[in-house]
């Protein structure tokens, strides 16, 4: 199944996508291959496939597209992270991306290593320097990342928005946010970008927060905004497992909704490798999706 997301992207159906992450090594390859398949079952309109730091997973962020693509009949998409790689690495992955009929990239810089110098010789310094090597290897749908908390390394949101219309401007067809848990957040950065000319189609990224400590990690790597509401449902039912993996289901989906109603009919969704969340997300938009049994 080849299709590009850009044409997704045209229908204004309420349309939800997932994301998943391949295996630190490869003897977690066959689980991480079963989630993406369960995912899969429950007909989202792609699957994207994280890339791990240093491109160690890259191997298996193609397989596992490829997979998804091919076996389990949903468009995927592939990250492709630059920071750690030269142009020759990038070059190698895109080739097999190509060889394997993968047509959408989201290309990402990624984060800065702290150990090693930055950048080195034959190396991406900015994400925009991506993109425009990746539009002249082929005609591939191009995603890129956007902050609308701004980026943690921007003091000035203004100058990231700024950064942003770079960014897209060398070729970008579709933008993915950073996770936030606050729609209005969200809201005013989209009023913001249109005013700078920013003007393609714009995923609002939505992770459902299940356990104490995946939030806790997520403020650290982001910086987000909590908000009290959210603040009191980890106080109410952080310490209960079962009741903070449905509460945090209950307040993704309530963000959702709230999406939908206002407008915004593709959300993408960071479940990772958790087919339960992803099942009891599109089980509780079902009416509102479409979804038939």
């Amino acid at each position: 199944m080849t299709c590009k997301i850009r044409d997704i992207l045209k229908d204004q159906t309420p349309q939800v996508s997932f994301e998943i992450f391949p295996p630190k090594t490869d003897a977690g390859y066959d689980s991480v291959l079963s989630a993406a398949e369960k995912i899969a079952a429950l007909k989202p309109s792609f699957i994207s496939v994280t890339y791990g730091a240093g491109g160690g997973t890259s191997k298996n962020t193609v397989s596992i597209a490829s997979h998804i693509k091919d076996d389990f009949g949903v468009t995927s998409l592939a990250h492709l992270t630059c920071v750690s790689s030269t142009r020759e690495e990038v070059h190698q992955v895109i080739d097999k991306l190509k060889e394997k009929n993968i047509d959408n990239i989201l290309a990402l810089r990624g984060d800065i290593p702290k150990d090693n110098a930055f950048p080195l010789p034959n190396q991406y310094r900015y994400a925009c320097e991506l993109i425009e090597d990746i539009k002249q290897q082929g005609d591939f749908c191009i995603g890129a990342a956007c902050y609308p908390e701004g980026h943690v390394e921007t003091e000035h949101k203004k100058d990231d928005i700024s950064n942003l219309k770079t960014k897209v401007d060398c070729g970008v067809d579709f933008l993915t946010t950073q996770m936030f848990f606050d729609n209005n957040i969200f809201y005013n950065f989209l009023y913001r970008i249109r005013e700078k000319g920013i003007l393609v189609p714009v995923l609002p990224g939505i992770m459902p927060i299940t356990n104490k400590k995946q939030l806790r990690r997520s403020m650290e790597l982001s910086g987000t905004a909590v908000p009290q509401r959210f603040l009191a449902i980890i106080d109410r039912f952080g310490d209960d497992p079962e009741a903070m993996k449905q509460a945090g289901i209950a307040y993704a989906t309530d963000q959702i909704i709230d999406l939908i109603a206002n407008g915004i009919n593709h959300i993408h969704v960071y479940s990772m490798n958790k087919p339960d969340v992803a099942a009891a997300i599109m089980n509780n938009l079902s009416a509102i999706l479409k979804i038939e049994d």
